[in-house]
């Protein structure tokens, strides 16, 4: 059954690490190293929003998944 969890969060890690990449190159190359954008107040739409949005459900769901692993993982 653990192994079955360590597979389901290595899954979420690498589709986290897509969309969070994903993110960063709609907002040019400049903003992968920190760069200002001109605006710090910006409205997200669209396809963007849905990304953030997918982001932060995928970051909740490897945060449970950790927390269910390490519960169910036996004891050494």
């Amino acid at each position: 059954m653990v192994t079955y969890l360590y597979i389901v969060q290595i899954i979420l890690a690498v589709t986290l690490i897509v969309v969070i990449l994903l993110q960063a190159k709609g907002s040019g190359l400049g903003g992968l190293f920190g760069s200002d954008t001109g605006s710090i107040y910006k409205t997200r739409r669209g396809v963007e929003k849905t990304l953030f949005n997918l982001t932060i459900g995928l970051s909740i769901a490897f945060f449970l998944m950790s927390l269910l692993t390490v519960l169910l993982s036996p004891k050494a």
